[in-house]
């Protein structure tokens, strides 16, 4: 698999003009470890396919700089013994430019649905394998794989195993192990992550491969590097496991905080850093969900709702607490700022995932009472909550300071949006990508090193 990985990364050499095009299998925004190992071993497991038209590329669906923030994904990376240098990142490869040169193939792992920013890219995805909510209209060109599993990559393994058995070595196998048992919590019941399949797969791949790292051992390495935020900023903390979510005129971001909520609202300087983040990155509600274990390995979930907007702070508290399919079992707690909502959550079994749901289906009765009263644009609001509106994209220093930035409305729907630190690094020309993976791609064929 080195050898495949590096021979992508190396198509940020060279220079031509002619080209067959590129398969990229894309992960989500999140760029947690179970969409980045889905989309390296998937798109391993489509190059050695003889049916393959086009070259088969993995990108992790983030900026290069933003990969650090994943500790656990690369301790996952360091412990296989792959190095960061293999992989490429969304900053390094021109999808749309690929696209509009007609080079593009595109298979979503970990993900249903583009988000708007690449809603244009519709029309090149030709595979869906994924594990959450399925949101995106079935399509016979498009063959769909959703499952509610625990994992991604219990799918991707299965795809594997049931296909081509062959691909998978020991640097395979102790990728989807590691998303796998991660993403399960140690394969145990009472967390509520894992499926009968799940465990299926896990033991398969421990039989197969009885040299894998012990399952109890590795969750807790894994876990250590996960929870391992020391020295980073409240922007880090939370761009570091973050989804987002946008229906109308609320965009919000949706961040896995890996510490107690106690800890994290005596941060100093929290409501003023909360306040930054949202206007950096065009944002006017966070919703932080922490994590933490007790003594006992049991998880304890809480959660925190911000918003310097009165309006969507209350709205959005309400949506969370009164929702049924996925009951959270909120109880409100002290917070020391007017501007957050504090609570413990009694259902730990609801992890993001479930919240998100809980998010989207709030989103589109929003936006439907909106269009009901066609009012879309205020969204029900009063005076005094439209003048919450503007001042939630001002921090306290900023008052008075006149913003003429217009954020366009976003289609509801839309889980993950653009990453808001995308800052506009060189790509590569689509020519250049897709030529110099043609030609890799046949020494990869003939090479040893590359089976």
């Amino acid at each position: 698999m080195e050898a495949y990985l590096r021979s992508c990364r190396d198509v940020l050499k060279g220079c031509s003009k002619n080209s067959t095009g590129l398969h990229v299998v894309l992960g989500n925004e999140a760029c947690d470890m179970d969409s980045m190992v889905s989309a390296l071993t998937f798109a391993y497991f489509l190059s050695k396919s003889l049916d393959c038209k086009k070259m088969p590329v993995p990108v992790l669906n983030i900026p290069r700089a933003e990969f650090p923030l994943r500790s656990d994904c690369t301790f996952l990376l360091r412990e296989t013994g792959l190095s960061q240098d293999c992989l490429l990142f969304r900053d390094e490869v021109d999808l749309h430019g690929l696209h509009k040169n007609k080079q593009l193939m595109l298979t979503l792992v970990d993900h249903n649905i583009l988000p708007s920013a690449d809603s244009e890219l519709e029309d090149a995805v030709v595979e869906v394998i994924d594990h959450h909510l399925l949101q995106r209209p079935t399509s016979p060109s498009c063959p769909i794989t959703v499952e509610p599993v625990g994992s991604c990559a219990t799918l991707v393994t299965e795809r594997i195993a049931q296909k081509a058995p062959e691909v998978l070595d020991q640097q395979v196998a102790q990728l989807l192990y590691g998303a796998i048992i991660q993403d399960c919590i140690n394969m145990a019941p009472e967390a509520g992550q894992v499926t009968p399949k799940d465990s299926q797969y896990a033991v398969f791949l421990e039989k197969r491969f009885p040299k894998l790292p012990q399952r109890g051992a590795l969750f807790q390495s894994l876990q250590n590097a996960k929870f391992d935020v020391s020295g980073l900023s409240t922007e880090q903390m939370l761009l570091k496991d973050m989804k987002a979510a946008s229906g109308g005129d609320l965009k919000l971001a949706v961040s896995v905080i890996y510490m107690t909520l106690e800890a994290f609202l005596q941060r100093r300087g929290l409501q003023q850093d909360l306040c930054e983040f949202c206007h950096n990155h065009s944002y006017n509600l966070v919703v932080a969900m922490t994590i933490s274990f007790n003594d006992n390995k049991e998880p304890f979930r809480q959660l925190a709702v911000y918003s310097s907007s009165t309006v969507y702070r209350e709205e959005m508290s309400k949506a969370l607490e009164k929702a049924k399919n996925n009951s959270l079992d909120l109880k409100p707690m002290s917070s020391p700022y007017p501007d957050v909502k504090a609570f413990i959550q009694g259902n730990t079994l609801v992890s993001r995932k479930k919240v998100i749901s809980i998010i989207t289906d709030f989103l589109k009765e929003r936006e439907k009472k909106a269009y009901q009263s066609g009012n879309i644009e205020d969204l029900d609001l009063d005076d005094d909550s439209n003048q919450d509106q503007s001042e939630s994209q001002q921090c306290p220093e900023d008052a008075g300071i006149e913003d003429d930035t217009q954020f366009p409305p976003t289609p509801m729907n839309s889980l993950v949006e653009g990453c808001p630190l995308d800052n506009g690094l060189p790509k590569i020309s689509p020519e250049v990508l897709v030529e110099k993976v043609s030609k890799i791609a046949s020494m990869e064929d003939t090479s040893p090193e590359g089976q």
